[in-house]
């Protein structure tokens, strides 16, 4: 065999052998891209909870004391618990999922990996934007069936309204205040946790070129 055919045959071993090392970098490449993102998802749902938590210890004392007067302290207490627990175990999964995403070794199990990541997040987000819509509903459908109650509870010091208006203004500062807060969940939801699905999303799309 001559050398021209020698060197025709090496070219042709190599061009067969170049896809499958830029395939297998590319697939790296969105592997640690996956896991980044996922381990982001995991740290930013710890600091939300963490975030949540700590605001419990600057609720005015007034608020308590309305909270107690109302017989809504105990009862805000164990919702509370139950909601952290159910966030902790949706933290719990992200951090599941960051794991198996790291060792992850085919690409149907990272796209797979990243389907179940995706479905997590939209649960986790489902939820607290539920439990807010829901929490919200009832306490202030309780001050309400419960208005002149909560009309003596209230100190309005020197600015007395008449309980007609005090029921007026509570309805509309409370209907404000909570499509406020709802907005504002939303939206951070919506810029963080929905900017990281995106890139997830594009990962998944990488990866199904490469699998097809």
């Amino acid at each position: 065999m001559d050398q021209l055919e020698v060197l025709k045959k090496e070219w042709q071993k190599r061009e067969q052998e170049l896809p499958k090392l830029s395939y297998a970098a590319i697939y790296s490449m969105l592997l640690k891209k996956s896991s980044s993102i996922v381990k982001w998802i995991f740290f930013i749902g710890i600091a939300e909870m963490l975030f949540w938590i700590a605001i419990l210890f600057f609720i005015p004392d007034s608020q308590h004391k309305i909270l107690v007067e109302m017989g809504l302290h105990k009862i805000s207490i164990y919702v509370n618990l139950v909601h952290y627990v159910v966030v902790a175990i949706f933290i719990f999964y992200f951090y599941k999922n960051y794991k198996r995403i790291r060792v992850t070794d085919t690409i149907g199990e990272l796209m797979a990996n990243i389907l179940r990541t995706r479905k997590t997040v939209r649960y986790f987000v489902y939820y607290n934007i539920g439990m807010f819509v829901l929490s919200t509903i009832a306490v202030n459908l309780f001050f309400y069936f419960n208005m002149h109650h909560l009309y003596e509870v209230v100190d309005l010091g020197e600015q007395a309204l008449s309980e007609e208006k005090f029921q007026t203004y509570f309805i509309i500062t409370q209907l404000i205040v909570g499509l406020a807060f709802l907005g504002l969940l939303m939206l951070f939801y919506w810029l963080i946790y929905g900017t990281l699905l995106k890139r997830l999303n594009r990962n998944y799309k990488e990866l199904k070129k490469i699998e097809a």
